[in-house]
């Protein structure tokens, strides 16, 4: 047998598998938006390295937690939306609706906000015109899905999520982290009220309802629901496609973190993702800032058609109605568009819109386990006793965090 006969088949399968890798790519881009931004830079420019276990923590759950959502639309051929929709009666559902809604805009408001920043720091836009850019720009995107199909949406969004990985990771060759104080940085410890605070902000966050919902929706669309071996060859097929995305994610925030602690400590006002900039600038030069600038607004473009994109599925599971992509943007982007038209502070904003944000963890997470827990609805597939009991675990500390959150802002 010739070499070359030998190695194809191993190359035709890799790219079978290889062609069922994208939902989960999709899904990340919540975990890298403008909000991780801010929160990842916060904490390496305050605390160094001390919250480097803290990026490795939330990878972790937020990994389990997706693979939960996709093996739900695979074994069932039902979004999250839909399942919890056949569970529900009409008022209950609407209200679900309703903060789901609520929820959408929240997330939209905080990605919007960071496109808006990213175009005035690129080319010194006003925030009102770069927020309306970003959503015209996002609005072409989720045309891409709308009329070409998945797939080529999959292409595009993990395209951008490349760009957001150099944007971020370029500053560390330039200024490398300490490898002692990564490592030191992997054992769970605090400083003080303020970096538990911190740490509440950066695990409480984590998991996005919207990916949430969305993950189980994309992997219905891709392959529609599966029995007998083909379904098994899938749910391998997921649980890679996860590992290798939240991985990815993972590195880019823990990249985040890593820049802000080796070139960001002692900087003052890198509090807001404008500071951040500024003090790259000053310490990095202007072309790794000018990286970090495109990679905030690919971060924030992405993650606002994704985000209107899992608005879409909300509504079309819930309320079994599908309204124009048109009048769904405009939606969720009218929020944002006002609070940028009364100068309100981009970083107020932001905070705000992840304490509304949390309020939605608890209608995602609880759902999701209790029916991926089900043996009546998954069958054969249903969650090993030790996955249960690990979601619950996740989705109590995420939810307590998520209070803690609401009541730390609102109190402090």
């Amino acid at each position: 047998m010739s070499l070359a006969s030998a190695i194809k088949p191993r190359i035709t399968r890799f790219r079978a598998g290889a062609a069922l890798l994208g939902p989960a790519f999709v899904a990340a881009i919540a975990y890298v938006d403008p909000g991780n931004v801010a929160t990842n830079t916060a904490a390496g420019a305050t605390y160094g390295y001390l919250l480097v276990w803290v990026v490795v923590v939330a990878n972790v759950m937020a990994g389990l937690v997706q693979y939960l959502s996709a093996k739900l639309g695979l074994v069932t051929g039902q979004s999250l939306p839909e399942a919890v929709r056949d569970r529900l009666s009409t008022p209950t559902r609407l209200a679900y609706w309703a903060q789901a809604e609520i929820v959408a805009m929240a997330t939209d408001l905080a990605e919007v906000l960071g496109g808006a920043i990213a175009l005035n720091l690129l080319f010194d836009l006003p925030l009102l015109l770069g927020g309306l850019i970003t959503g015209v720009v996002s609005t072409a995107l989720l045309l891409i899905q709308d009329r070409a199909g998945q797939r080529p949406f999959e292409r595009v969004i993990t395209g951008l999520l490349l760009i957001i990985a150099i944007g971020f990771a370029a500053g560390l060759f330039v200024s490398p982290p300490s490898g002692p104080g990564v490592l030191g940085g992997l054992l769970p410890q605090f400083a003080g009220s303020d970096s538990v605070l911190l740490a509440a902000g950066m695990l409480g966050a984590t998991v996005m309802p919207h990916a949430v919902y969305l993950h189980s929706a994309l992997s219905r669309d891709r392959h529609g629901r599966q029995t007998g071996p083909r379904l098994g060859r899938l749910l391998g097929a997921t649980r890679y496609d996860v590992g290798v995305a939240m991985v990815f994610a993972g590195a880019v925030n823990l990249a985040m973190l890593l820049l802000a602690a080796s070139a960001l400590s002692g900087f003052d006002g890198v509090d807001s993702l404008s500071g951040v900039h500024n003090a790259i600038g000053q310490h990095l030069g202007n072309g790794i800032a000018l990286l970090f600038a495109v990679g905030l607004l690919a971060s924030g473009l992405a993650s606002t058609s994704v985000g209107c994109y899992a608005g879409a599925v909300v509504m079309g599971g819930l309320l079994h109605r599908r309204i124009p992509l048109l009048a769904r943007r405009l939606l969720t982007l009218l929020p944002a568009v006002v609070l940028l038209a009364l100068n309100v502070d981009p970083s107020w904003a932001l905070v705000i819109s992840q304490v509304v944000l949390s309020f939605g963890i608890p209608f995602a997470l609880i759902p999701l386990v209790r029916l991926t827990s089900a043996r009546g609805l998954m069958g054969d597939n249903v969650n090993h006793r030790i996955t249960t009991a690990l979601a619950w675990v996740i989705a109590a500390l995420v939810i307590a965090l998520n209070l803690a959150l609401i009541y730390l802002t609102v109190t402090g």
